[in-house]
């Protein structure tokens, strides 16, 4: 049963910073690009960041700069450190794992997220 778990999120001032953690188990994480994704209420979940297995990295605009996604495929775990963090990166913030496999099908998982809160 593959599962991807969530942490570090919570209530920041303006300015400050946050590193979120996805911790995944049930699936051979090296093989997998991982991502981190936000949705705030009433909006559209978007992409913030991802690495590829081969540790390619692709951000949002709203990212760049900002923020800076990792992996440790010995923990199974991937990051994303958020600096300079404004009240409009309020969201949940998803963990996602997504692979193609040579068949061509697609696996796709997500976390539960975990809410991430920038406010004085």
């Amino acid at each position: 049963q593959v599962q991807l778990v969530e942490s570090g999120g919570g209530l920041v001032q303006p300015g400050g910073s946050l590193r979120l953690s996805c911790v995944a188990s049930g699936l051979a994480f090296r093989l997998y690009d991982m991502g981190w994704y936000r949705q705030a209420p009433g909006e559209q979940r978007e992409l913030v960041a991802n690495i590829t297995s081969q540790f390619m990295t692709h951000y949002a605009e709203s990212a760049k700069g900002r923020f800076t996604i990792s992996r440790d495929n010995a923990e199974n775990t991937v990051f994303l450190q958020m600096n300079s963090l404004r009240p409009e990166d309020t969201a949940a913030y998803y963990c996602n794992g997504r692979r193609l496999w040579s068949c061509g099908k697609i696996s796709d998982h997500w976390g539960q997220g975990t809410q991430v809160t920038v406010s004085s």
